[in-house]
């Protein structure tokens, strides 16, 4: 860690990606390390057992930067994890892990939590269908099937799971995949939104819901 412009007996906030706070003031203001003594630590609400999760599964896209821009918007926002998809649609498979962890990084910090954003390995459309969620599991597609609004599905005390798919949307096979494993096609709006901003609609509705139930 440099420390360019702060200098010693300046105070500064710290964070372990886990829920802690730290208040800290500088003792070293080293240009190669950084040394502080912890004055205050505090616990900042977050994933911790009994407080409801929000996943979102997104298809990987053509072009990094839109996935990258997703990744950004849903870490500000406080989503708990994100789950990148490879379906049958899927474009593009290129996958910087590292990169994409720091996008999420910096957005934890800049919107002053204290809960990193989990981020997975692209996983396979059925493998994700297949793994065990206990809570309420939701998939965002255009088909012209009947489907449930988000928004009257999310307002209870449930860990959410949302799937949403590629440019090309999910294939009709994986709909009935999904469904078939009791996930409930549910409608973002009126309009055709684009992959990653589906997410991000998907993100903010299932925060909302959190938030203000």
């Amino acid at each position: 860690m440099q420390v360019l412009r702060m200098k010693n007996g300046e105070q500064l906030q710290l964070t372990d990606g886990k829920g802690n706070l730290f208040f800290a003031t500088i003792s070293d203001a080293n240009k190669k390390h950084c040394r502080v003594i912890v004055d205050n630590l505090r616990r900042q609400p977050g994933t911790e057992p009994g407080r409801k999760k929000i996943s979102v599964a997104i298809s990987l896209l053509k072009n990094p930067s839109r996935f990258e821009w997703f990744l950004e918007k849903a870490a500000e926002i406080g989503v708990s994890e994100i789950i990148p998809l490879i379906c049958e649609h899927t474009e593009k498979e290129n996958f910087r892990y590292e990169r994409m962890n720091n996008i999420l990084i910096s957005a934890m910090l800049q919107s002053r939590q204290a809960w990193l954003c989990g981020l997975h390995q692209p996983k396979q459309f059925e493998n994700v269908i297949n793994h065990t969620f206990a809570g309420l599991k939701l998939i965002a597609h255009c088909a012209e099937d009947k489907k449930e609004n988000v928004a009257n599905l999310t307002g209870n005390d449930k860990d959410v799971c949302m799937l949403i798919g590629p440019e090309g949307d999910f294939s009709r096979a994986e709909i009935q995949a999904a469904t078939a494993k009791n996930f409930i096609p549910v409608s973002l709006g009126d309009t055709r939104l684009r992959s990653e901003t589906a997410g991000l609609v998907a993100a903010t509705l299932l925060m909302n819901q959190r938030t203000t139930r």
